[in-house]
């Protein structure tokens, strides 16, 4: 989520939502992550997550989606995401295609790590790779800015002390 967050701040379309006819780019990044509940799933949101430290999104996401899960959810739990992350990975998913939440212009699918053989300087190899994909709305933005937005979150999730200065 923090990787997302960050990779957001560059990308301001990509956080952005449609009403009615007009474009919102927001100053805020809001982060929402899909949580199964009985008969469906629900969106908790992790606000300013861009400003916030890992720990802290952390612990904010155990306790929404705890409150989610025993029907104590809040109003300010769900409401207010700018850009959604949908995780399937604990299902072992290896890769899907979110659809993407009205009114926001985009949403990234998450599939879980798998080892995969790799080319490394002409060498074969194993590495563990994630796989994730992004649904965009094109009235926002295009393929093209979609592709830069992942090449900048992959350079996040690839050195993750880069989420912690």
């Amino acid at each position: 989520m923090k990787a997302v967050a960050l990779s957001l701040r560059e990308f301001p379309t990509i956080n952005a939502s449609i009403d009615g006819s007009d474009l919102i780019l927001h100053s805020h990044v809001n982060v929402g992550v899909a949580v199964a509940v009985e008969g469906g799933l629900l969106t908790v949101v992790v606000k300013d997550a861009d400003v916030k430290p890992l720990r802290q999104i952390s612990s904010e996401v155990r306790e929404m989606a705890a409150r989610v899960r025993s029907g104590k959810v809040r109003p300010e739990d769900i409401e207010g995401s700018t850009f959604s992350i949908s995780n399937l990975g604990m299902f072992d998913v290896e890769s899907f295609v979110a659809i993407i939440n009205p009114p926001e212009s985009a949403i990234l699918a998450v599939g879980s790590v798998q080892p995969t053989p790799v080319v490394v300087d002409g060498v074969i190899g194993v590495a563990q790779v994630m796989r994730v994909t992004l649904s965009a709305d094109h009235r926002v933005t295009d393929g093209a800015e979609a592709a830069r937005f992942l090449q900048v979150l992959a350079k996040y999730l690839e050195t993750p002390l880069r989420l912690v200065i």
